[in-house]
């Protein structure tokens, strides 16, 4: 036995109630779902009837145990009806088992991780319980989680990472919660119109009609979450209000849910301007992504001076999110991951140029001195 294959051990599980229809939805389509988490995470799936074995590194059979466990549990029929276990939820469980892994190689590998996936789930649900047509929303990550427990705690609470990191998803998830449980009387979501190439005045239709689609997202998660109709009455009823960040000046929002999307094209103006709108018994979430501004190259983003001038403000957080909290498509973290390293590279080039610069002129100032 080799040595690689002496750090591998098997894991014997079996799925009750044996249900064959269940059993082939988790397995999905010629056993595409457990291919693709043999892939994902290194590991062999076996399995003969409902008896399952992993083989694989200790601790990613363990995490792969309970995601299959988790996973026909969610295939449980509902008032008859059953979940389909789609690639994207077997994505997110397998993003959950990563998070475990890492925790375990944190500390000693021999030990299995501190948390169990049921431990988190249970965690994840008391935190945040909002059914929709996918079910639970409930943080994937450890990031998420904190993010999710810095929205509930803090008055202020700002979300700031790459594109796919649910950091809107989960803001608008805990503006209705809080709007379901009475916390506040109405949710507020709002986005600078900013121009990302395209210029406004060559879009059709009248002001309102232009900006709209910059704010579909926010409309898009309000959809899945409380369906098309309960939205509509909410709107009309004022309840929730979706505007760009122009119209927030000279108000005063209280008992409110306030979500401020892709604060990165804010100036520093309009950043303080929204800031100081948040009245009593109000919560405001503000996210962006850095590494994506739309603004004039000559002006400074507020959500980069807001990171610089309220890090140490008392009922402020700050959530950072990476390429590794994606939880879109793989492929989504790659690219982003590509960026990020094709960037590095180009700062490291300028910061060789630079030195080089100054070395010459160092060199020259001193061969003058020299001479006279």
């Amino acid at each position: 036995m080799t040595a690689s294959h002496a750090k591998l051990s098997s894991e014997h599980f079996s799925l009750s109630p044996v249900d064959n229809h269940r059993q082939a939805n988790l397995c999905g389509p010629m056993d595409d779902n457990l291919k693709t988490i043999e892939r994902r995470l290194g590991v062999e799936i076996r399995y003969r009837g409902c008896d399952f074995t992993v083989v694989g590194k200790p601790s990613n059979c363990t995490a792969v145990v309970a995601l299959l466990k988790d996973l026909y549990i969610e295939s449980q029929e509902v008032n008859g009806q059953g979940k389909i276990i789609t690639p994207e939820m077997v994505h997110l469980a397998i993003l959950e088992a990563d998070c475990l892994e890492q925790d375990t190689n944190d500390g000693d590998s021999s030990h299995k991780p501190a948390h169990n996936t049921a431990d988190l789930d249970a965690h994840y649900d008391n935190m945040i319980t909002i059914k929709t047509k996918r079910g639970v929303v409930k943080p994937r990550n450890g990031n998420q989680q904190s993010y999710v427990q810095n929205i509930i705690t803090n008055d202020i609470s700002f979300g700031i990472g790459v594109a796919g990191t649910g950091k809107t998803y989960l803001a608008v998830a805990c503006a209705v919660d809080a709007l379901e449980r009475q916390e506040v009387r109405r949710i507020l979501l709002t986005r600078p119109a900013v121009e990302a190439g395209e210029k406004l005045g060559f879009l059709p239709g009248d002001l309102s009609q232009k900006i709209d689609p910059y704010l579909r997202p926010l409309y898009d998660a309000l959809f899945e979450m409380l369906g098309f109709e309960k939205v509509e009455k909410l709107i009309e009823r004022n309840v929730i209000e979706i505007a760009p960040l122009a119209y927030m000046r000279g108000r005063t929002l209280n008992d409110a849910f306030i979500i401020l999307d892709e604060s990165q094209n804010t100036t520093v103006e309009q950043m303080k301007m929204f800031l100081t709108r948040i009245g009593f018994n109000s919560r405001a979430v503000i996210t962006g992504d850095i590494t994506q501004v739309d603004l004039p190259k000559h002006q400074m983003s507020g959500l980069r001076h807001a990171i610089e001038v309220l890090q140490d403000i008392n009922g402020i957080s700050f959530n950072f999110f990476q390429s590794k909290d994606v939880v879109r498509h793989p492929v989504v973290a790659r690219v982003v991951e590509a960026y990020e390293s094709h960037d590095q590279k180009l700062n490291r080039e300028k910061l060789n140029r630079e030195q080089q610069a100054k070395k010459i002129n160092s060199e020259q100032l001193s061969s003058n001195g020299d001479t006279n």
